[in-house]
């Protein structure tokens, strides 16, 4: 199977692109290579522009999708498994659909097609039919400890969302006789306007000015909602959290955003997370990070000291001898990786500083001094120090 292109090149766009920089450029992929553009086309011009089309509509699935993005900005296309394309079994879709999911209906004023492309799909297919609505997500944010993000933990969140009004069960009015197809649109939610000009006929597909892009009209509304079948309603929603979550990544918790009018699908929550940062440890993916100042007769005779870790203290040995910035690894006192995300436990590293008084007792100088001269006191410069430090400096 051949390799894939990278999402971002496949996209036009670079890897610090802003969520806008690539909606709008797979914007402008899908009306480049849409195949109902190309239904005039050669048979070699439809192959390349639905391949270029499936490549760009896989591309801004994932890049669009903060938790994908997130996977495959690490991990390449290992981290997506099975998660990447979208299904093109039933088709490509309206390109006025797409876009209109994409930007909006009406967006951009309303989007034109042109008689000679058939008019990006020609509308409304196979007469009206009933829209779906589809309620807005919710963002919100959860603060974790390190403690917390280590074994994994359970936050109740509390949000304000739209609900179905209990009076009428979305319908927007008590009796469903009430609630009839849009006259104007015929349900599908859009007005087309055919004009002919020199080039021939341009279709144009906007809003329905009667019902807002519903698809339906209400009359008699329901008093409880005023006839939008929804209402406003705090509401607490537990969270389970994974253990070895990061800071900035995304749950998402389906079904549990905006309720949609008319009986659709709910939208989602998204739930961010926000590491609260430690007093003492530093994180780095798995790795936790600590540095540990010592005495210089500490560093000299060797001691035993105390490292948190976050299960608790732990005790460890300092060799005589211990160089200042020395690193030492103790395994598995790191965090978990997140499901997904790899295997495993990461490590702590503690670094070694030792200090150095800047003021002395005279009998603790002349002891010193006493000392100056004495061969154990003289850098042996030929000694090698394997310092791990010089390989996880950066971290620090």
């Amino acid at each position: 199977m051949a390799e894939k292109r990278d999402y971002y090149e496949v996209l036009g766009v670079d890897r610090n692109a802003t969520a806008d920089d690539i909606k709008s450029a797979y914007r402008k992929m899908a009306l480049k290579w849409h195949p109902d553009r190309w239904v005039n086309g050669t048979d070699a011009e439809k192959k390349t522009a639905e391949e270029n089309f499936k490549e760009a509509s896989e591309a801004y699935s994932v890049l669009s999708d903060p938790d994908k993005k997130a996977r495959y900005d690490r991990f390449g296309q290992a981290g997506l498994g099975g998660d990447g394309a979208p299904d093109f079994s039933g088709g490509f879709g309206n390109l006025n659909d797409i876009l209109n999911e994409l930007f909006g209906n009406g967006g951009f004023g309303g989007f034109s097609g042109f008689g000679g492309f058939g008019g990006f799909g020609g509308g409304q297919r196979g007469g009206a039919q009933q829209r779906v609505m589809r309620g807005r997500d919710i963002r919100t944010r959860v603060r974790l400890t390190l403690e917390e993000i280590a074994t994994g933990v359970e936050k109740e969140v509390t949000i304000e969302r739209n609900e179905q009004c209990p009076d009428c069960g979305g319908k927007g009015a008590v009796n469903a006789s009430d609630v009839k197809t849009c006259p104007v649109c015929h349900g599908t939610g859009q007005e087309q306007r055919v004009t002919n000009g020199f080039f021939g006929q341009t279709i144009t597909y906007t809003t329905c000015s009667r019902c807002g892009g519903e698809g339906q009209v209400v009359s008699n509304p329901c008093r409880n909602c005023g006839g939008t079948g929804l209402v406003r309603k705090r509401v607490s929603v537990k969270v389970r959290i994974p253990a070895g979550v990061e800071d900035g990544m995304q749950l998402t918790l389906k079904g549990e955003g905006h309720a949609a009018k008319a009986g659709g699908i709910n939208g989602d929550l998204l739930v961010v997370i926000e590491q609260i940062p430690h007093q003492e440890l530093k994180r780095e993916g798995k790795n936790l990070f600590y540095s540990k100042i010592i005495s210089v007769t500490d560093a000299i005779l060797g001691t035993e000291v105390s490292i948190p870790c976050l299960d608790g203290n732990y005790k460890i040995k300092v060799e005589p001898g211990t160089q200042s910035g020395t690193v030492v690894r103790l395994r598995g006192r790191g965090l978990p990786a997140v499901k997904g995300y790899g295997s495993g436990t990461g490590d702590l590293y503690v670094k070694y500083l030792v200090w150095i008084p800047k003021k002395l007792k005279s009998n603790e100088k002349s002891a010193l001094e006493s000392m100056r001269s004495s061969d154990s006191f003289k850098p042996d410069l030929s000694r090698e120090d394997k310092n791990l430090f010089d390989k996880m400096k950066e971290n620090f």
